[in-house]
């Protein structure tokens, strides 16, 4: 564990691409809850468009220390309201029946054998190289959103497409030829 903490040090002294970048920022700041494998939770701020380093995550705790976290350390990242309700619940975890908001439905299965429901942008250009962001089965509840590193995964499966365009397009034809059918025969 210290040779790995020597790396990440060692990375960020000698590549300027890992300092700390805007973070101090309020007004863009988010605050996330950090599940990590075998450790307590960490809450904390991150800036969602330069927390993801290489080597890991760039978090702000409430004391105002700046730490990277590695990638293979983290569980999820929990996007939250406040730090007091914590990771979401067990039974929060799964959708109860099929999604309405568009996107992939994907069920991620964890390396420590949880397994876990989401929403995924159904915009390719959106992922990520180090994890999946996406809306939990019950964003109303505490976590807006959540990131999932690659690390963390043993496998995920797409379970369905939710609001496809192409089933709006078939619809939008049909309605149209109907009205010009109509108009003919009049």
């Amino acid at each position: 564990m210290h040779r790995a903490n020597d790396t990440i040090f060692a990375y960020i002294v000698c590549n300027k691409s890992a300092e700390p970048r805007g973070l101090l920022a309020g007004s863009t700041n988010k605050k996330v809850l950090v599940s990590r494998f075998d450790r307590e939770t960490l809450p904390g701020f991150v800036n969602p468009q330069s927390y993801l380093l290489e080597v890991g995550i760039e978090l702000m705790t409430p004391t105002g220390s700046v730490q990277v976290i590695p990638y293979e350390e983290i569980k999820v990242i929990c996007f939250v309201r406040d730090f007091q309700q914590g990771e979401p619940r067990k039974e929060m975890r799964l959708f109860t029946a099929r999604p309405k908001t568009a996107g992939l439905w994907i069920r991620m299965h964890l390396r420590d054998g949880e397994i876990m429901d989401g929403l995924l942008s159904n915009n390719l250009l959106q992922l990520d190289t180090h994890g999946f962001s996406i809306i939990p089965p019950d964003p109303a509840f505490q976590n807006q959103r959540i990131f999932v590193p690659k690390a963390a995964l043993a496998s995920v499966q797409v379970l369905g497409v939710v609001g496809s365009p192409l089933r709006h397009r078939k619809v939008a034809q049909a309605a149209a030829k109907e009205q010009i059918d109509l108009f003919e025969q009049g």
